[in-house]
């Protein structure tokens, strides 16, 4: 029986210490497999999932690494995503919080390359970042690895369907050979396996096959016309009335289209694909994030790094054609022990779809039929939370205890009343209940923030 408590890996007190205060007492399958040989320097190719406690994983690994004395780029995390690159950056610094002048960057594209260069010139311990942006900095000269002691590839199965392999290939050319590489990703296709035997040396394989508990989930097809699917998906919303809900597309035009249509049916839906620039990306997340949005319509690729803990519901407003994708897709919902409810549009088209997913699961997924599902006479349901952007970020040094402070503190707004505050480079936005939007950007706007007006608006 593999050991699950933190305390049996030979860890830094101060990092065992964090990690208790963190909450995390027991590892994940993930990490009680993948740690013991991340932590004797051997090089691992891991299979799992968003949830799975990946980041941790080599999180843990990279911090036992440093030499905090030695101010260089020590350690290096490639992300497909920028949002993906977000979540891993925040997660590394609640990490490393009880230990003293670690420097941890984010470079990604999508935002001015001045301030990434000032930031690497007063030098970091790890950085995290995507592919195009990383390369960007190595061909300046402003990113030195040298220093390389542990490269990671998170969602390398998504960088490699997204087209990242020339520019991966390049990094890693950059790196020093002697380096410890761990490769993460969700699937491990034939692509993998050839990226591994090219970036890696003898690497010890992990596989965790039960990431999500799949009777957490409950799943249902309905059974729908083509023509029918906008009008069937309007009915599944206005019957369940779902708080948060992640509807998958299969094409970044169809995502645009059924949010578009779902917003003129008077639900408060919002598309995410790669034709957004980084900024609306950016705000479409924290507003779902913050359920300030009921519904984010996305493709596959564009919801990579979505990790929202309470999603209620996923629709499939079409199959995927790979029943691993679907798993993945289905596996955001039903986490921290809540069921969660995976609905899939099904044409007859689709059966033979149905049947590859039915095989993979090995139980057949039950089938029902949209007229077993009421309409409530009712409007459709309004979140519970309104977005407030703030024209000033990370760089502006914003921090969320200043807006919580000019909330609370000067505009008399219950603490109670102040959802997520999500802090960008030159952004924040912070949810408020709805209730009390109107007085928090009325008090927002009159009072200075940190010593200086700030332009304040209100997303409904």
């Amino acid at each position: 029986m593999i050991p699950t408590a933190f305390a049996t890996l030979p860890l830094d007190p101060s990092l065992l210490e964090n990690l208790t205060s963190l909450g995390y007492s027991e590892m994940t399958p993930i990490q009680a497999r993948s740690l013991p040989p991340i932590l004797s320097g051997k090089d691992v190719i891991a299979q799992a999932k968003t949830g799975s406690g990946k980041t941790a994983a080599f999180g843990i690994g990279l911090l036992s690494r440093l030499v905090v004395s030695h101010f260089g780029v020590q350690g290096l995390v490639l992300c497909p995503t920028r949002e993906l690159a977000d979540q891993v950056g925040k997660e590394l610094r609640r990490l490393a919080r009880f230990t003293d002048n670690i420097k941890i960057l984010t470079l990604c594209g999508g935002v001015p390359f001045g301030p990434q260069l000032g930031s690497l010139e007063h030098g970091a311990h790890i950085v995290v970042g995507t592919p195009g942006r990383l390369l960007d900095h190595l061909r300046r000269g402003s990113l030195n690895l040298k220093s390389l002691r542990m490269l990671v590839l998170d969602e390398a199965d998504r960088m490699l369907d997204m087209g990242f392999s020339e520019d991966l290939s390049a990094i890693v050319a950059s790196a020093p050979s002697n380096r410890q590489t761990l490769l993460f990703s969700a699937t491990y296709p034939e692509s993998i396996a050839a990226m591994s035997a090219t970036v890696q040396h003898q690497p010890v394989t992990v596989k965790v096959e039960a990431i999500h508990d799949g009777r957490a989930i409950r799943q249902i097809f309905f059974n729908v016309e083509r023509v029918e699917r906008l009008a069937a998906l309007a009915r599944i919303l206005g019957h369940y009335r779902f708080e948060s809900t992640l509807v998958f597309c299969n094409t970044k035009k169809e995502t645009q289209e059924v949010a578009d249509a779902l917003t003129e049916r008077g639900f408060s839906a919002l598309a995410i694909h790669g034709d957004l620039e980084q900024r609306e990306r950016d705000q479409v997340l924290a507003r779902f994030a913050n359920k300030s949005v009921s519904i984010l319509v996305a493709t596959d690729v564009a919801a990579r790094g979505i990790d929202i803990k309470e999603l209620t519901a996923v629709i499939n407003f079409e199959l995927t054609r790979d029943p691993e994708v679907h798993i993945h897709r289905i596996g955001r919902t039903g986490r921290a022990g809540e069921e969660g409810l995976a609905l899939s549009l099904v044409t007859a088209a689709e059966n033979r779809r149905v049947a590859a997913i039915e095989e993979y699961l090995g139980d057949p997924v039950p089938r029902a039929e949209l007229n077993t599902l009421t309409m409530p006479s009712s409007a459709p349901l309004e979140p519970p939370m309104v977005t407030l952007c703030i024209d000033g970020g990370r760089k502006n040094k914003v921090r969320p205890g200043d807006i919580l402070g000019a909330l609370t503190g000067e505009a008399g707004i219950a603490g109670s009343e102040v959802g997520r505050i999500n802090v960008f480079d030159f952004h924040t936005y912070v949810a408020i209940s709805r209730p009390s939007a109107r007085v928090a950007l009325a008090r927002l706007s009159a009072n200075k923030i940190k010593g200086r007006f700030y332009k304040i608006r209100k997303f409904d």
